[in-house]
């Protein structure tokens, strides 16, 4: 059989009616009544009908992202999916990759990244903070732009700006203050990037402006206790395998505030001895950078029952 990884989607991803063409899989059933009873809400029905800026709304983003991701890791093995060789996640995606490898129970998991979502939110009141996609520009020359940027603004001044997410070669995320990461982008046109878009997030995710996110972060990840993982999980903010529970609750503080350093992810996937990379959940965006990152690996997705028969197929 192939050597494979699955991949866990972050935010971004999600649409209303994501989960419908499961149908009534028992598994996705058992999955969402789990995540409603953790919640104290009827997830199901907020995933099926919406509306679109409901699910847009962080604090249910990222437990629908969680919840949909899981759902299609526990169909894949109820398929006869073999276990992956190693497991990781895009930002909130890392969530969904502890579950898979059972360092968290989906019980756990879902109040967890509901309150991530909630503190994220309380840091940075919508509209003082912004995040922008930058196109066609060297991550190097991204990180000296951030620094130039920042470097107009007071020493001291409450305007930040960095590079949060390492998608792949020509594509940085950037976040901080909205006045920085405007400036940001005048700057990283002039030193030649393609494209700077302003992205509709209602959070600068990944900056040190979610340093008070994180806090509370680790104080509710200092209740939890967590189970010895039955998958290696790669880890974002330091692209390692840790196995001690303690250095797993302080990647996931870090990574609040931290970058996504996505592309040195998928390099230590390879360098494994990985071939494919499996998205699992809604959505085909890391099956797409993975492409971008190395061509000589695949990038497949698993969101609904046809792909799911397909990627074993491929697989096998």
């Amino acid at each position: 059989m192939t050597t494979f990884a699955f991949v866990f989607p972050g935010q971004g991803s999600q649409s209303v009616g994501m989960l419908d063409a499961w149908g009534d899989h028992p598994v996705v059933l058992e999955t969402l009544k789990e995540a409603s009873d953790a919640l104290g809400e009827d997830v199901a029905q907020l995933i099926h009908e919406g509306p679109k800026e409901a699910l847009a709304l962080t604090t249910n983003t990222q437990p629908v992202m969680l919840v949909s991701a899981v759902a299609a890791y526990r169909a894949w093995l109820a398929e006869g999916g073999a276990k992956p060789s190693v497991v990781a996640g895009h930002s909130l995606g890392e969530y969904s990759a502890l579950v898979a490898s059972g360092v968290l129970t989906l019980q756990q998991a879902a109040p967890l990244v509901r309150l991530r979502a909630a503190a994220m939110q309380e840091a940075v009141p919508v509209g003082v903070g912004a995040m922008a996609a930058i196109l066609g520009l060297a991550s190097d020359k991204v990180i000296a732009g951030c620094q130039e940027a920042q470097a107009t603004f007071p020493a001291g001044s409450a305007e930040v700006v960095e590079a949060a997410n390492f998608n792949d070669a020509a594509q940085t995320v950037i976040a901080g203050s909205k006045a920085a990461v405007d400036k940001a982008c005048e700057v990283l046109k002039a030193m030649g990037a393609k494209r700077a878009l302003i992205l509709p997030v209602s959070a600068p995710f990944h900056s040190s402006l979610m340093k008070p996110a994180a806090e509370k972060l680790r104080e509710k990840l200092a209740t939890l206790s967590l189970g010895v993982p039955q998958i290696p999980v790669l880890n974002n903010i330091d692209v390692a395998i840790e196995t001690d529970a303690d250095r797993i609750r302080d990647a996931l503080y870090r990574q609040a505030f931290g970058p996504v350093r996505w592309v040195e992810c998928v390099q230590a996937i390879k360098a494994r001895g990985v071939s494919t990379l499996v998205e699992c959940g809604p959505g085909k965006v890391l099956a797409g950078m993975t492409k971008r990152i190395d061509a000589e690996l695949n990038g497949v997705a698993v969101y609904d029952p046809a792909t799911l028969a397909e990627v074993k197929g491929i697989l096998a």
